[in-house]
């Protein structure tokens, strides 16, 4: 399935009486959309996918894949708490007709690596889609290796792509440890998108607040422009301002795409709260960011 590029994972956007809402959704993706991205994805971190209800996580899949209308390869994050529940969202994600998924590990407990290999492949063996795992120890405090991430390739061929938080040099350490078998999309709001690009990262998730402008960046690295570099350091202090912490880039991040993108943002609790400085400050990475389709 994998398509080489930028692909948005959404923000979940509520209303005032913080009920998921359709026409700030719908906003998103028309704008990702005119930004380029190769694909969307949703009910990631940044979707705040554990506040959501199953019936919601169901109803915004529905909603997304109305909405991107077979434009660009869709895919869904699955968190379920046990098998039973992740292969429910993925037969809800089928139904919603997904390209990919991505599954995160369970939330419930730690366990060492053999008991979620165990659990992804129950997962994985219940669809033909194609499968990502989100393996990102630092926000989810549950990972795997590369020998583990190998063993889970050996045993089920719909796994085609690893969905990583890591450095550029964590990135190029699993693309030579799995030996470039499978795609490596790297996160972390796009940091070190060029370097990641040398380590030979197929392509990004990212939340959608600078998507263009990393769009553009990616396509003028594809092209072999040097003015790649400097089209991705415009981003880089948007970049480092919304990725202090996933609470962070929820409140601020989701702002700073609003800021461009001309919708408001009600927070569903708990929530990180913005201050006023806060606020100023998204205010001055979107003046510097310029409104979405402006450039």
């Amino acid at each position: 399935m994998t398509v080489r590029g930028i692909h948005a994972i959404f923000y979940a956007f509520f209303d005032e009486n913080e009920q998921l809402d359709r026409a700030a959704m719908r906003r998103q993706v028309e704008v990702c959309l005119d930004a380029g991205v190769a694909g969307i994805a949703a009910l990631g971190l940044a979707t705040e996918v554990a506040k959501l209800s199953f019936d919601e996580r169901s109803m915004l899949m529905q909603w997304v894949s109305e909405d991107v209308g077979g434009r660009v390869p869709l895919g869904f994050t699955i968190l379920g708490q046990s098998v039973e529940e992740q292969i429910a969202l993925v037969r809800a994600a089928e139904a919603a007709k997904a390209d990919w998924l991505i599954l995160q590990p369970p939330m419930v407990g730690s366990y060492g690596a053999d008991e979620y290999i165990r659990f992804f492949s129950r997962v994985m063996a219940a669809t033909d889609l194609p499968v990502a795992i989100q393996n990102a120890p630092q926000y989810l405090g549950r990972g795997l290796d590369a020998n583990d991430i190998a063993l889970l390739m050996d045993r089920h061929p719909n796994m085609t792509l690893i969905k990583a938080e890591d450095s550029a040099v964590g990135i190029e350490r699993l693309i030579a440890r799995t030996e470039g078998k499978i795609d490596v999309f790297n996160g972390r709001g796009g940091l070190e998108l060029i370097d990641n690009l040398r380590a030979g990262a197929s392509g990004f998730l990212l939340a959608p607040d600078n998507v263009d402008h990393a769009v553009a960046a990616m396509r003028l690295y594809d092209a072999g422009d040097p003015a790649a570099s400097a089209r991705y350091a415009e981003m880089v202090p948007a970049i480092v301002f919304v990725m202090q912490s996933l609470e962070t880039l929820i409140c601020y991040g989701k702002r700073l795409f609003a800021a461009r993108a001309g919708l408001t943002v009600h927070d569903r609790g708990p929530a990180l709260r913005p201050t006023e400085f806060g606020l100023s400050l998204v205010a001055r990475h979107a003046e510097a960011m310029g409104r979405f389709g402006a450039r």
